[in-house]
């Protein structure tokens, strides 16, 4: 089954419209996009660090020609003409409860039934790393993944961060940045396949996932993550939200 001509046409306006934009204010460096399946549904997973990368990510999986379905805030859906847009486009809302979060999961198993792309930040939120590394994962994907028998492709970016800092309120337009993709091949969790999806289970797959996409971004950076990924739990941070650690964001970022 294929997607809808209402949401083909919605995300090809998206496209006509954003597309130029970011071309404009940020360079294209590329590489992975074999990686993509192209007979099947997949899951993408992605780094976490601007307000902005969902743009850069969903550039990246159109152009190399699948239609992006984001798992995105349900709140975002009652805002005029953005609401309507992303219901038109197919995104998927996602509620804070147990019931919603059960309801999200089945909406995107249903679109990857279809053979789209569905993209899970892992991390749930903007990373809460200082040096903007993956910190870490939620289990969503995973267990999406463990359900669906889909293929998690890791993906990594960077440079759309230096246009737009995380929670900044400024584009830094100058000098133009240079948005770097890349996507690695699928996460092997053939481990975990007939096991039941415990707690257990669904964090070691996350693990797997979360490995894979800090891998990529060592290579892009040219710089080695941190041994032990950072866990906002562990330092009394917010889960979500702007004010994180409770203080101002650092100059630079304001």
């Amino acid at each position: 089954m294929k997607a809808g001509r209402k949401e083909r046409a919605t995300l090809g306006t998206v496209a006509v419209l954003v597309r130029p934009v970011l071309d404009l204010v940020l360079g294209r460096q590329w590489s992975g996009g074999g990686h993509l399946p192209k007979d099947r549904g997949f899951i993408v997973c992605p780094n976490h660090n601007t307000e902005i990368d969902p743009l850069v990510v969903g550039h990246y999986i159109y152009n190399h020609g699948h239609l992006p379905h984001f798992l995105a805030k349900a709140s975002l859906f009652n805002i005029p003409v953005v609401g309507k847009i992303l219901g038109a486009s197919r995104q998927i809302p996602v509620e804070r409860s147990s019931a919603g979060a059960n309801r999200s999961l089945e909406t995107a198993r249903s679109v990857m039934d279809e053979g789209g792309a569905v993209i899970i930040y892992p991390e749930g939120t903007l990373t809460r790393d200082p040096d903007l590394w993956p910190m870490r994962g939620r289990t969503g994907a995973a267990r999406l993944a463990l359900q669906t028998g889909a293929p998690v492709v890791p993906v990594a970016h960077w440079g759309a961060n230096e246009l737009l800092p995380r929670y900044a309120k400024k584009l830094h337009l100058f000098p133009r940045k240079t948005a770097r993709v890349v996507a690695g091949p699928p996460v092997d969790l053939s481990e975990f396949e007939g096991l039941p999806v415990t707690k257990t289970v669904l964090e070691a797959a996350t693990n797997k996932i979360m490995d894979a996409i800090t891998e990529l971004l060592e290579g892009l950076r040219n710089e080695e993550a941190p041994a032990t990924r950072w866990d906002p739990a562990q330092r009394g941070q917010s889960p979500t939200g702007r004010d994180f650690e409770r203080g101002a964001l650092p100059e630079d970022q304001a």
